[in-house]
């Protein structure tokens, strides 16, 4: 091990730290339009999900409350009925320590949905089966990829913004 000029082994840099203080849902609606308008056919369903994210600092010092939002679509390939629709706000409490604050933003959006992302999975498996659909397991998500996607959307509408605002 190395030593610095006191003879002292270097100090080592602290982790960054993350704990769920809580999980809730905030919003959960299921509709089973099935149910109420039968489909002639063969039934053919194909499911959209579309996740969108969101966090905030809250009163306590080092504490932060994600929001996970996820829409759920089920329409019959055939005709293009909708089967059922989902939508499940799951949020998360989280104690962060050591994280530098330039990369604190990422780290919500990424590290802590990631972390929730297994339990919206299996409410929105049990909430479809208790539907009379079979269980939907949505497949994992890629967070990164999703975050850097909403970077670009975010800078776009600026751009766009910023084009009207000139002309």
């Amino acid at each position: 091990m190395a030593e610095n000029e006191n003879g002292a082994a270097p100090a080592q840099p602290t982790p960054p730290q993350l704990k769920i203080l809580g999980q809730f849902i905030r919003d959960l609606s299921f509709e089973n339009i099935l149910s109420q308008k039968p489909v002639q056919g063969d039934v053919q369903p194909d499911i959209q999900v579309q996740v969108s994210l969101d966090a905030r600092k809250r009163e306590d010092d080092k504490q932060y409350e994600v929001l996970s939002k996820y829409k759920v679509t089920s329409k019959n390939k055939n005709g293009g009925e909708t089967l059922f629709l989902l939508e499940l706000e799951y949020g998360g409490i989280f104690h962060i320590d050591n994280v530098p604050e330039e990369q604190l933003h990422p780290f919500l959006l990424i590290e802590c949905p990631r972390m929730l992302f297994p339990f919206a999975r299996r409410i929105v498996s049990d909430v479809t089966r208790d539907g009379g659909f079979p269980p939907l397991n949505i497949d994992n998500i890629d967070f990164v990829s999703l975050y850097r996607q909403t970077l670009l959307q975010r800078q776009q509408q600026q751009a766009a913004a910023a084009d009207t605002q000139v002309s």
